[in-house]
């Protein structure tokens, strides 16, 4: 995979979709990852006694997810300086969730790009916010 350069991204690029199916396996496992040993996050009946139709995603996998999402579009070289998103629609098992997002700005002093995301499921949007990355400077 080749690393994107400062220099070949612009304000209201598009990123390529990416398209999630969730499945029981991701949620639970997501949520052993992180340590997140909420009974909700792994036992259908507990889900259930809280109102859902089945477990959910933690915040932390979706986290992870998004991450992956943007470091995949900008490459191995890339430096990860901040995540920050807000949940919305709950992520079930049997879903699809679409992720897509877009160059929101580049600071050419730095050589930091901002990135806005959006994690869309069939209820609606399960995730929305923004990544900043830095990018290498492209050779001279």
């Amino acid at each position: 995979m080749k690393t994107r350069s400062f220099e070949s991204v612009h304000a209201g690029d598009a990123l390529p979709e990416l398209t999630i199916p969730i499945t029981v396996t991701l949620v639970v496992g997501g949520a052993i990852a992180s340590r997140d040993f909420t009974p909700v996050h792994h036992d259908k009946a507990a889900a259930q006694a809280q109102g859902m139709s089945d477990v959910f995603m933690n915040i932390l996998t979706t986290n992870g997810l998004v991450g992956r999402y943007v470091t995949d579009w900008a490459g191995p070289d890339v430096r990860v300086r901040n995540v920050g998103i807000k949940l919305g629609a709950p992520n079930l098992p049997g879903d699809t969730m679409k992720m897509q997002g877009s160059v929101k700005s580049t600071d050419a002093a730095t050589g930091e790009v901002t990135v806005e995301v959006v994690g869309k499921n069939g209820w609606g949007n399960h995730v929305t916010g923004t990544v900043r990355v830095v990018l290498p400077r492209a050779p001279r």
